[in-house]
């Protein structure tokens, strides 16, 4: 993936230090390891739960200023998002509002409760900000096995460059809950959860979950256009992430039962067409998952 040379997004900030994590995290259902780190636990989803528990006083952040390589880069795709999106909204006669994305190490508090490194990536609708631990690229590149660098160069430079575009999907994916909470879904969303069953809350989880994967690919199409920035194997390497962390296969993972009943955030083959079919179509209205639900 090309992101040298381009602008990075102001919206990125660093923690000083986040609230208390407490009632024991997330660990506890992370049976089938780091593969969560890829999209990660939607924190509204887990607050239902009871496995993220509101509170801490609120985290300090500044302005990331560190030159290192992969705080570069996220400031580079959440910049790209940014020019996406504020293009799509422009098209709509509407206008964008930029999400912030806060880097933390260990643990955080957001306006959704506290998180902790295991919780992966997540978008809080509260404050309208994309966590992401620091921790979480280096866990991608030398534990999940995404494939990066396909042009196969090898070296010290493939090092670094493996998983680039998996990884910018992560926050494209992140960035599509932001789009969703502008657009009023993720508010409809969570009424019509109050009022069904937790299966059927389930299920509109995975339709909000697929929605943000689709918007992902309307992001990747969009961005393509406008900066050629895709190399050989990139899309390959989204959709083996897609593919890796769906609840079907997280399941079989861990030696449990396939139990749709409990998804949150779709099979690997929905996880995939759904990212493809945005990735094709690069039109928001394509990405329509609910179809009705709502």
């Amino acid at each position: 993936m090309k992101w040298q040379g381009r602008r990075g997004s102001s919206n990125v900030r660093t923690s000083k230090g986040g609230g208390k994590l407490i009632g024991g995290g997330i660990g506890g259902i992370v049976i089938a390891g780091i593969l969560w780190l890829v999209f990660g636990v939607n924190p509204m989803t887990a607050l239902q739960t009871g496995q993220v528990v509101t509170g801490g006083g609120g985290t300090s952040t500044e302005p990331a200023t560190s030159t290192d390589r992969d705080t570069q880069f996220v400031k580079v795709v959440l910049a790209d998002t940014e020019e996406v999106w504020h293009q799509i909204f422009s098209e709509a006669r509407s206008t964008y509002k930029e999400p912030s994305l806060i880097l933390f190490n260990g643990q955080v508090s957001s306006a959704c409760g506290s998180a902790s490194a295991a919780t992966g990536p997540f978008y809080c609708p509260g404050d309208q900000t994309v966590y992401l631990d620091t921790s979480f690229f280096v866990e991608m590149r030398q534990n999940l096995g995404i494939a990066g660098d396909q042009q196969g160069s090898g070296g010290q430079d493939n090092q670094g460059k493996a998983g680039d575009f998996a990884q910018a999907y992560v926050i494209a994916h992140e960035v599509g809950h932001h789009v969703q909470t502008l657009l009023g879904i993720t508010q409809q969303v969570g009424e019509a959860s109050r009022q069904v069953t937790r299966a059927e809350a389930n299920k509109l989880s995975v339709l909000q979950e697929l929605q943000a994967d689709c918007f992902a690919g309307v992001w990747a199409q969009r961005n393509q256009e406008r900066v050629q920035f895709l190399e050989a194997g990139d899309i390959d390497e989204a959709i083996n992430a897609a593919g890796q962390i769906g609840d079907d296969r997280l399941a079989r993972a861990s030696g449990g039962a396939v139990v749709p009943d409990n998804f949150t955030h779709g099979t690997s083959q929905q996880r995939i067409q759904w990212f493809t079919r945005g990735l094709e179509s690069g039109n928001v209205q394509s990405c329509d998952t609910f179809s009705g639900a709502l």
